[in-house]
């Protein structure tokens, strides 16, 4: 072979590989498993019959080890279990994951009083727009339905479990858990669903007997679809504001019921 020709194809050799090489890149590549993600946030089948409750035990999620994406090195970090525990408050109906504490009525009237009658009324009736908690008892078939703590919630361990994660309305999360069984157990009082004498704790709250506790059902709906509706949206149907949330009515102000300007 002349030197020439040596010289050719010592050159040739890695344009080729390199020719190889982007071909190879512009091979089509097996594509990844697909996970459903639709799955990953409806992890929970509801156990059979028409009516659920939260108190009855749901099959455990049937998530698969490895499915949940992978933390991505170098971004982000392990919460602390003090993080975690600071978000970690939910209570289910069955009373799991109540925390500990005590409460009484009495206890409970007067922190309602200070905490809760501005928006509720000094025995739950409701101020002005502000929700009544009480009353309603058997009005939900009927043509005025009143939707109150006692005539339309499921379980009495939710009351708890709202009342310590939204209220009082200006300051959540700022009483401590005695004061929060003391409120809950002064809801349950004035619906009559306990004795002034009950002390409501971890123990007991789970065993008060909430009126419409077998009057929820399951209700099979599709999926909301993931797409944004960017045009002809309203069909031509007018659209009106109803609400302004500039026109904010301070909770006791009387004008709870006033139209925005």
């Amino acid at each position: 072979m002349s030197r020439s020709m040596r010289k050719a194809v010592a050159i040739g050799a890695p344009l080729l590989a390199l020719a190889g090489f982007a071909i190879a890149q512009q091979a089509p590549q097996p594509a990844p498993a697909q996970t459903d993600i639709a799955a990953l946030y409806r992890p929970f089948q509801a156990p059979p019959g028409e009516r659920t409750r939260a108190d009855v035990a749901w099959p455990a999620p049937a998530i698969a080890p490895g499915v949940l994406p992978a933390p991505i090195p170098g971004v982000g970090r392990a919460a602390t279990a003090a993080e975690v525990a600071g978000w970690d408050i939910a209570v289910r109906g069955d009373g799991h994951n109540l925390p500990p504490g005590r409460g009484t009525v009495k206890e409970g009237e007067d922190l309602f009083a200070t905490h809760c009658a501005a928006c509720h009324g000094d025995f739950g009736e409701g101020l002005d727009r502000w929700p009544a908690l009480m009353g309603g008892r058997d009005s939900l078939r009927s043509d005025q339905p009143r939707r109150t703590v006692g005539s339309f919630w499921q379980h009495a361990p939710g009351v708890f479990d709202y009342i310590r994660r939204a209220m009082p309305y200006a300051a959540p999360q700022s009483l401590t858990n005695d004061e929060y069984y003391a409120l809950t157990a002064y809801v349950l009082f004035i619906n009559e669903l306990i004795g002034e004498e009950v002390v409501i704790d971890r123990d007991s709250l789970p065993r008060v007997q909430m009126p419409n506790r077998d009057g929820f059902v399951l209700e099979a709906r599709p999926d909301t679809p993931n797409a944004a509706c960017m045009t002809n949206c309203r069909q031509g149907r007018p659209v009106t504001v109803t609400m302004d949330s500039r026109q904010f009515v301070p909770p006791g102000s009387e004008s709870g019921t006033a139209e925005p300007q």
